[in-house]
């Protein structure tokens, strides 16, 4: 009698095949999942916005004054700290060489205007007595006239010569161009002073009375700045004490590198307790521009190349580019090519690729 052994292994894996490719038919075909986008809607209108930004306050008025004339300081009449009226002596020097030429220059004024004086009385009788027939004759009469009129013209040059020479003695007292206070003074009776010399200033005068609140506004808040509108600032030299002023001038320029424009505000100092150069915190509450769109503040995506929001339409995610504005903690400002009620990505990144 023959045994035969038959491979149970086989047997195994033979059934084992065969019971996963009935479970591969049974089993459903998983299909591709797109991802899920919460989506937000871009709408019409400005972000009001409330903008702390640093500013410096500066003088009215200032000037630095240099000598206009060559001369040796004789008396100085005010020093650092001194408050001064429009029009007051600040200085006096003295130069007698300009002292000397004025009165030559007075003299040939003088001169001339006599020698002017007489050629006219001798015109004039001249002209009359040539009324008579042949008693004067015409070429006599042309050259005393002809004298006559060099010596006016004379005249009024050594009159013109001694009027600026006595310009230039007014320039040896040195007055205040406005009401101010010096706040500096690097000159001292008996220094010689020149007109070629501009290194330091011998008195400096600035007007504190009223002083100019100097802020530099990024552009896309300072294109919805006007004129006259309200701004707020706080000076810590004054304890955080609140004041307010008015926008009175817009410089109307962009600073290339800071992408920012210069506004002032005229601030009245009459108690004095404000001082030039003394830099305050200013508060700008800005309506936003009534023509822009806004989306929720993580819409917008900003790289090392571009800003951008995410569009979704038919399905299809698109970047667009876009420029901001005003913003607060949640939305933001947007200009670009988008248009009311088209749906963006509302919390979009650099990791959302577009969809063709």
């Amino acid at each position: 009698m023959k045994f035969y052994i038959i491979p149970i292994v086989l047997i195994i894996g033979f059934a084992s095949c065969s019971s996963d490719k009935e479970k591969e038919k049974r089993a459903p075909v998983a299909k591709a999942v797109e991802p899920a986008y919460q989506l937000a809607a871009v709408e019409k209108g400005g972000v009001a916005t409330t903008i702390k930004l640093p500013a410096q306050l500066a003088a009215y008025q200032e000037v630095s004054i240099f000598p206009k004339v060559n001369g040796y300081v004789k008396t100085v009449l005010v020093d650092i700290g001194s408050k001064v009226k429009k029009g007051a002596l600040l200085m006096v020097l003295e130069a007698p060489e300009l002292v000397q030429a004025a009165l030559q220059a007075k003299e040939k004024y003088a001169r001339t205007k006599v020698d002017f004086t007489i050629d006219k009385e001798r015109y004039n009788r001249l002209q009359e007595a040539s009324r008579t027939a042949g008693a004067i004759s015409p070429l006599d009469l042309s050259t005393v006239k002809a004298k006559m009129e060099a010596d006016s013209m004379l005249c009024n040059a050594e009159k013109t010569n001694w009027q600026m020479q006595q310009t230039m003695l007014g320039y040896l007292q040195v007055v205040a161009p406005f009401a101010g206070v010096i706040t500096e003074r690097n000159i001292h009776p008996g220094a010689l002073v020149s007109n070629s010399s501009k290194d330091k200033p011998m008195l400096e005068l600035k007007q504190v009375s009223q002083l100019r609140l100097q802020i530099d506004i990024p552009e896309g808040v300072a294109a919805n700045l006007k004129n006259k509108d309200t701004v707020s600032f706080y000076v810590s030299a004054l304890q955080g004490k609140k004041m307010t002023g008015f926008i009175k001038r817009k410089s109307m320029n962009e600073n290339a590198q800071y992408r920012s424009e210069r506004m002032e505000v005229d601030v009245f100092n009459k108690d004095e307790t404000l001082a030039p150069g003394m830099f305050a915190d200013v508060v700008l509450y800005s309506k936003g521009n009534i023509d822009a769109f806004f989306v929720p503040r993580q819409a917008v995506v900003t790289s090392t190349e571009r800003k951008y929001v995410l569009v979704v339409k038919n399905k299809k995610v698109t970047k667009v580019d876009v420029t901001t504005g005003n913003q607060t903690s949640s939305k933001i400002e947007v200009f670009g090519a988008l248009n009311k009620d088209d749906k963006v990505v509302a919390a979009a990144n650099d990791e959302v690729k577009e969809t063709n």
